[in-house]
């Protein structure tokens, strides 16, 4: 392992203009809005405001999920939300998330707008609310557990191994190391899982699943940081058998490319079913 120099930490930090990356122009040591920006508002109840990045894409399959089965009063409006433009700064996203990331989610169905925000709770949110994808008992626990088990890892790959093998200005030796060390193991804790259960919390496929999937099967797929062939993807045949089933599910197909603007296909807003149509 080699590097040419070696970084000592200031007594105190500050930013610094030379701080590269993807988002080095919107990237901040500060919350809050940062332009005043009204949010558009759509026809349905249900008004979501994400990206299609693999947390975006929980809660669109999650809502095309709920259509599928039949839920109508599920129907949504998702509007995009350019995070490289730095849209999730504007004071209406700010409103519903003051943590500025997507996915934000209003619901206008209650007597008092309920805004949610957070992948993990939005999903939990529409499962209590429809009764659909959640288990009861015990079950509902292991399914917690494994949506939390997501929420908790998730950014080990994402903003760890995603961004140092990926997104970073330059290629670093030990962060690649220690996240793609830590991305095989929660690979590898998956693939346990997927050996004995259809899906991942058990028999029956629920929020866990959806939760899931953007992001690892997506890796094992190798629709994610192009990375499946370095991190011997193939190898981790249970999760490779889940995540092939659950690609093939119609609302999957649908709910991740929505807010996408990349890709082929994709549907950079959805307002109704037929938008899918003409694609």
């Amino acid at each position: 392992m080699s590097q040419d120099t070696t970084y000592v930490p200031p007594k105190v930090w500050t930013p610094s203009a030379e701080n590269g990356g993807k988002f080095a122009s919107i990237n901040r040591p500060t919350a809050g809005a940062r332009e005043a920006k009204e949010l558009p508002v759509g026809e349905h109840d249900l008004q979501l405001y994400s990206l299609g990045t693999p947390n975006g894409q929980k809660v669109t399959i999650m809502l095309e999920e709920l259509l599928e089965a039949g839920i109508d009063d599920a129907d949504y409006d998702a509007f995009l939300i350019n995070i490289g433009e730095g849209e999730q700064f504007g004071s209406g996203f700010v409103a519903i998330n003051p943590n500025s990331k997507i996915p934000a989610l209003m619901d206008f169905s209650q007597e008092k707008p309920v805004r949610v925000f957070e992948s993990g709770s939005i999903m939990m949110y529409l499962a209590e609310k429809f009764d659909a994808f959640i288990p009861k008992g015990v079950d509902r626990t292991e399914c917690l557990n494994w949506l939390f088990w997501q929420m908790g890892s998730a950014p080990f790959v994402g903003g760890g191994f995603g961004h140092f093998y990926s997104y970073a200005p330059e290629k670093l030796e030990y962060p690649i190391n220690r996240y793609t060390m830590e991305t095989k193991r929660q690979l590898d804790v998956l693939d346990q899982q997927l050996a004995n259960h259809e899906f991942v919390a058990g028999d029956e496929y629920t929020i866990a699943d959806m939760a899931i999937w953007p992001w690892y099967g997506a890796l094992v797929l190798g629709e994610l940081y192009d990375a499946a062939e370095f991190l011997d993807a193939s190898s981790y045949t249970n999760v490779v058998r889940w995540a092939k089933a659950i690609a093939e599910r119609p609302a999957v197909k649908r709910g991740r490319i929505v807010n996408r603007t990349w890709g082929e296909p994709h549907l950079a807003e959805r307002h109704s079913k037929d938008d899918f149509k003409n694609l």
